[in-house]
């Protein structure tokens, strides 16, 4: 529960953060929302409790910070051999207590060396994340930094680089996909005007975002990557982690940065991010010093050997973020004990099964997710263009004037009443299979921004699978894929008793 921001801590009042997860595994409580966060699996408590015990050992000989680093880098070659990266030479990775951490370090490390204001690209925040376009800017996004620092959220950091932030909207005001090629046209007329003016820019390729889009196109970046090498830096947010190996091996490669975290589709616990930076951009990023302002958000040991931290970061420990990777690497291991196409049979079955149920039920509304494209980059080979995120909206039903969607309120209302048992519910007086669905308890992603329908502002449910649930359905003595297609099946069923019986 410690080493990141103010989002880590507990409700007051209740045993749960404000993503709605406990400290420890909740097995009642079925999870189908890794694009916001999970509830830690008994398999990743177990890892994280072994790593503890062990960690507890060695300090009774060894100083906290030596035995620190030395489990990082531990952590560091493990990582780069899931990721498919172990043989690339000069990878380096940073690590941080978040994925809005990791924009933070990635902006000024492009940054820092730029004698006018470097420009930083993204897509809006409601598909990314709301602390981003702050960390970009080297501006406080919380009230605490990771390593327990009060500060004042918005303010702007001690010796940050100056970088002007724009972000592109990737849907439209009714929540629809933005036309790619609307998208890219912005960004490169945006970038066209930076670099003629003799500044540097940071673009951000988001793949995959929070309700499953990638942009701008990967056609768009090899384009601007071409016109300027020595002047773009790109950084991929694939916060999301929804990538097979032979992808992010491709971006790094083309000497792409990543930002993965190890809290999204691979289901550890949240607060837990990792930089991955391929050889080039390594070589180039450590002739400059590491900025002041990363002082307050990483330490020594965050970072790889090779980079001047000295006098500028404090050989400080971060034991919450170490273990709440080693839960994640947990997953990740047994997620890639996995074969690619069995992983890819799985995941098909999941899609036409969740976007049947939503398409065939009013209280539903399917939200467009386009085709992920990687090309030319990268063709379509492995699991990783199947859809994992399946956004929708909620609709009251058979109204005099037709569905109307429900609001924010009314969403969130849902999201939070999915995650209880609601057969003794006042409100809700279930019976025969309703009784049963409605003791179950879901958790899908949080609600997210989705634009306005007839001029009321609306959010979307999101439905995901996850590294876990692969796990789950294929491995072991007998397939149990179907089990769990059931259970994402069944929590759409709750989903649509709770609008019926919120009055319209």
């Amino acid at each position: 529960m410690e080493g990141g921001d103010a989002r880590i801590a507990l409700v007051p009042g209740h045993a749960l953060n404000k993503y709605g997860c406990p400290p420890q595994p909740d097995p009642g409580l079925m999870g189908f929302g890794s694009a916001t966060a999970s509830v830690i699996s008994a398999a990743g408590f177990a890892a994280a409790d072994d790593l503890r015990r062990r960690l507890l050992r060695a300090a009774d000989a060894e100083p906290h910070a030596i035995i620190y680093a030395r489990e990082l880098n531990r952590l560091r070659q493990e990582l780069a051999q899931l990721c498919g990266a172990g043989d690339l030479p000069g990878l380096e990775i940073v690590f941080a207590a978040s994925g809005t951490d990791l924009h933070l370090i990635a902006a000024q490390l492009a940054g820092s060396s730029a004698s006018v204001s470097t420009l930083a690209l993204m897509v809006n925040a409601e598909e990314t994340g709301s602390g981003v376009p702050a960390a970009l800017a080297g501006r406080h996004f919380s009230a605490h930094t990771a390593y327990g620092d009060s500060v004042s959220a918005g303010s702007s950091i001690t010796g940050t680089g100056a970088i002007e932030v724009v972000a592109v909207p990737i849907r439209l005001a009714d929540g629809t996909p933005r036309p790619p090629a609307a998208v890219d046209a912005a960004v490169e007329s945006l970038a066209t005007s930076a670099v003629a003016q003799g500044r540097r820019v940071l673009l951000i390729l988001t793949d995959v975002s929070k309700t499953g889009l990638l942009a701008p196109s990967l056609a768009c970046i090899a384009a601007l990557q071409r016109r300027w090498p020595d002047t773009l830096d790109i950084l991929v947010d694939a916060c999301q982690f929804r990538l097979a190996p032979s992808t992010l091996r491709t971006y790094l490669a083309h000497g792409f940065m990543i930002a993965l975290t190890g809290s999204k589709f691979l289901t550890g616990p949240t607060f837990s991010g990792a930089l991955l930076i391929p050889s080039a951009a390594a070589q180039r990023l450590r002739r400059h010093p590491l900025p002041r302002a990363l002082q307050a958000y990483s330490a020594t040991a965050d970072w790889p050997d090779g980079w001047t931290t000295a006098g500028i970061l404090d050989n400080l420990t971060n034991f919450g973020l170490l273990l709440r990777w080693e839960a994640a690497m947990a997953e990740l291991r047994a997620f890639r004990a996995v074969p690619e196409a069995v992983v890819a049979r799985f995941l098909q079955a999941f899609a036409r099964a969740v976007q049947h149920r939503l398409k065939s039920d009013p209280a539903f509304e399917l939200v467009p997710v386009p085709r992920i494209d990687r090309r030319p980059l990268i063709e379509a080979a492995s699991w990783d263009h199947i859809p994992t995120i399946f956004p929708f909206l909620l609709h009251h039903c058979a109204t005099r004037a037709g569905n109307r969607p429900l609001n924010q309120e009314e969403t969130a209302q849902v999201y939070r009443r999915l995650q209880a048992d609601l057969t003794d519910h006042p409100g809700l007086n279930p019976t025969g299979a309703s009784h049963t669905i409605a003791a179950f308890r879901y958790q899908l992603g949080q609600p997210a921004a989705f634009g306005q329908r007839n001029g009321l502002p609306v959010s979307a449910l999101r439905l995901c699978a996850s590294a876990r649930l692969v796990v789950e359905a294929t491995t072991g003595d007998r397939d149990n894929s179907a089990v769990v297609i059931e259970r994402a099946l069944a929590a759409l069923d709750k989903t649509a008793l709770l609008v019926r019986c919120l009055p319209a």
